[in-house]
């Protein structure tokens, strides 16, 4: 008896479906994506043997460097209404076009009374305007700047997202260390003897 040929099918499959998605995804990631800002304040972090990973919300992060320091508020939310905090203490008002631009401003470093002018700046007058003052005044008393900007981000995370704000330092590894320590002043002044600092990876 004869043996039945069984008919050979073909193997090749169509990938064209596939190729589409694909691209259609690629497209939809580059077209959703931010682009990372470049920190104004280029600082060289210490290493450390320790891992942990920062959280991406309801945290500040200030960045100590060349005599200087920045913050950075995350959450465009707390930003808005950590300024219009600001605002009331400091007696001045802003627009909705400037609460706007100041939600997407990675991190500032510039007295209040020129923050107006940072806000409606473009990147190249932003940098001249940050390489003309020291950073944010870090006078530790309840009146200084940065322990009003701390303070009412506070208020303000506490206020929208019913959490505690963390605090990471971020500063440069070659930094003195009085200028270090006016920052853990004002933490330590709001009662804040705990934060995180960021450091890169220890080399093996």
């Amino acid at each position: 008896m004869g043996r039945i040929k069984v008919p050979r099918k073909s193997t090749s499959v169509d990938m064209t479906a596939m190729c589409d998605v694909a691209f259609l995804l690629l497209t939809f990631f580059i077209l959703t994506a931010t682009s990372r800002q470049p920190d104004p304040l280029d600082v060289k972090l210490p290493s450390s043997t320790v891992q942990f990973k920062v959280p991406d919300k309801d945290l500040s992060i200030l960045t100590i460097g060349k005599g200087k320091v920045f913050l950075e508020i995350i959450g465009q939310d707390v930003k808005q209404l950590t300024l219009q905090k600001m605002a009331n203490l400091y007696g001045t008002s802003f627009t909705e076009d400037e609460y706007k631009r100041f939600k997407v401003v990675p991190s500032f470093g510039v007295p209040f009374n020129q923050i107006k002018n940072y806000i409606n700046a473009n990147g190249e007058e932003r940098t001249k305007l940050e390489s003309q003052y020291a950073g944010i005044p870090t006078d530790s008393t309840q009146n200084g700047e940065l322990y009003r900007w701390i303070e009412q981000s506070r208020r303000a995370t506490a206020e929208l997202h019913n959490t505690p704000m963390g605090i990471s330092v971020k500063g440069d590894a070659q930094e003195q260390y009085p200028a270090v320590r006016k920052i853990v002043d004002v933490l330590q002044k709001q009662g804040l003897n705990k934060f995180s600092l960021i450091t890169t990876a220890e080399a093996n």
